[in-house]
């Protein structure tokens, strides 16, 4: 008879360690819900930023706005055909 009460006993605390182990569990799951939606909010503001860089590339890098800058910047001209000189191997 006196193993009934030590049976109970063991499985108050199976079931206390089980209960303890499901709430660590849902815990740690909520924890990394909350981690994943941060990194899809990080993640959502990089691609539009992204999106804006290669607008901003694209507006940079058209052939009128790079003849505008080598010639303002860096003070270059177009030579005429007379001051041309073709090399040949």
């Amino acid at each position: 008879m006196s193993a009934r009460p030590f049976n109970l006993l063991v499985m108050l605390l199976l079931v206390v360690v089980t209960a303890i182990a499901v709430v660590y569990s849902k815990h740690s799951g909520r924890e990394l819900f909350i981690e994943l939606q941060a990194l899809a909010y990080e993640r959502d503001a990089m691609d539009v930023e992204w999106g804006q860089l290669q607008l901003e590339q694209s507006t940079l890098t058209t052939q009128g706005q790079v003849e505008r800058d080598a010639r303002d910047k860096l003070g270059m001209v177009n030579l005429a055909a007379d001051n041309m000189v073709i090399v040949k191997p």
